[in-house]
C-alpha cells in the first residue's frame, strides 16, 4: 500500500526538475553572457589604449620637425588599430601641446622646463554596439577612447 500512496505524489512532481533547470539555466546563461561581453569589451579597450601608447612612443623617435613627429605618431596609432573589424569606426589623432596650461595651445618647444611640450595621441573606436553582442544600452558604451601622452625633449625644431 505504500507504493500507491507515494505514486500520486510522484506524478504531481513530474516536470518540476525541468522547471527548476529552466530558471537556473537562465541565470547561469545571463552571467556567462555578461562575462563574455565584458571580456570582449575589455580586450578592445586594451587594444585601443595600446595603440595610443605605441603612437606616443613613436613620436619620441627622431624626426626633423614637430609636424613629422605628429604624423609618425598618428600613422603608428592608425596602423596599430587596423585589427579592429570594419564595422567599427576608427580614428587616431596626434597633437603637440604645451605642458604649462591645461589648454592645448601652440607649443614653443625648448629645453627650458617652462617651455616644454608633449605629444598627445588619442585613439577612438566608435560604433562598438554594432560589433559586440547586444546588451542593455546602459551596459554597452558606443565609443572607446584610448589616450596617451609623452613629454618631448624640446630639441626638435
Amino acid at each position: 500500500m505504500k507504493t500507491q500512496d507515494t505514486r500520486p505524489a510522484a506524478r504531481r512532481q513530474r516536470g518540476a526538475y525541468a522547471i527548476e533547470f529552466a530558471f537556473v539555466f537562465l541565470i547561469f546563461f545571463a552571467v556567462l553572457y555578461g562575462i563574455i561581453c565584458y571580456g570582449l569589451l575589455f580586450a578592445f579597450r586594451l587594444g585601443v589604449q595600446n595603440a595610443a601608447e605605441d603612437g606616443a612612443r613613436a613620436a619620441l623617435r627622431y624626426q626633423p620637425t614637430l609636424a613629422a613627429r605628429t604624423t609618425l605618431a598618428q600613422a603608428t596609432a592608425t596602423q596599430r588599430i587596423s585589427w579592429l573589424p570594419a564595422v567599427v569606426t576608427r580614428n587616431a589623432t596626434a597633437t603637440v601641446c604645451g605642458v604649462a596650461g591645461n589648454v592645448c595651445d601652440a607649443p614653443i618647444c625648448s629645453p627650458k622646463w617652462e617651455e616644454r611640450c608633449q605629444v598627445v595621441v588619442t585613439v577612438t573606436a566608435s560604433d562598438m554596439q554594432r560589433l559586440l553582442p547586444p546588451l542593455p544600452s546602459f551596459a554597452m558604451p558606443n565609443q572607446i577612447v584610448g589616450k596617451a601622452s609623452m613629454l618631448l625633449d624640446g630639441r626638435a625644431p
